[in-house]
């Protein structure tokens, strides 16, 4: 119930003016990067899935049987493959570090204008986090490519790995202003499961055309309401902060 609520308080926030820029800016920055990037090494990344392709011997083989065009779409394919989560976790990088901030702002002033700000996190202790989650959202790719030979199980990986960067991402900024720092890791450990699920329910956004552009904001205000009303609950029942 509580994700549920935490996903419909998200999309009444996001129709709001103050979130209208913070829906625009992080993904178009990653796009304009990753264009740049994209324009300057397109000939090497060019090279780089025609060198991939032949030492798996599958551009040998759809040269043998004259399927070429198809070798050429293979390449598109890779490029998809790595340009679509690298321009996700890039806005997904920003959105965290820069916009999330302004979320808990709003939501704090619309839902918990009472709340308490204890400070226990830093910019420093976001940035920590942000690199851990770059790291094992790198990793969760590298283990999980074998998932690929197995067909269906290969279309696994990009929501998983989604998953776990979402929830990586965003719990630690969501609570930094307002929980201390042992209210902030008891807040985490307790809703662990949660924070994976919704993680989970919210990485798809990420791969659906249009929808896409606006998934970070989403994410980041599902992930700030529900953590925000978790702090709250747990004040309000008396919770120690000693975790």
């Amino acid at each position: 119930m509580r994700i549920l609520d935490a996903l419909l308080g998200a999309l009444r926030s996001l129709v709001s003016a103050r979130m209208l820029w913070l829906m625009i800016w992080p993904m178009l920055s990653a796009l304009v990067l990753w264009g740049v990037l994209v324009a300057l090494f397109w000939n090497d990344l060019n090279h780089f899935f025609v060198w991939v392709l032949a030492t798996l011997g599958v551009q040998q083989w759809l040269e043998g049987v004259d399927l070429h065009w198809l070798g050429i779409g293979l390449s598109v394919l890779l490029h998809l493959l790595l340009l679509v989560p690298a321009v996700m976790f890039t806005a997904l990088m920003i959105t965290a570090l820069f916009a999330v901030p302004a979320m808990v702002r709003h939501v704090a002033e619309e839902h918990y204008p009472g709340l308490e700000k204890r400070r226990g996190g830093t910019f420093i202790g976001s940035l920590g986090n942000a690199v851990l989650g770059a790291l094992g959202y790198a990793a969760l790719w590298v283990i999980t490519l074998p998932l690929w030979l197995f067909g269906p199980l290969g279309a696994l990986v990009p929501f998983l790995t989604a998953g776990y960067l979402n929830q990586r991402l965003f719990r630690y900024d969501a609570l930094a202003e307002h929980a201390d720092h042992a209210e902030l890791k008891a807040v985490i450990r307790e809703h662990r499961a949660d924070l994976w699920l919704l993680g989970g329910v919210l990485a798809p956004l990420q791969y659906l055309p249009g929808v896409n552009f606006f998934a970070p904001v989403i994410t980041g205000l599902a992930f700030v309401h529900f953590l925000l009303d978790a702090l709250f609950q747990r004040r309000a029942s008396g919770g120690r902060s000693d975790g």
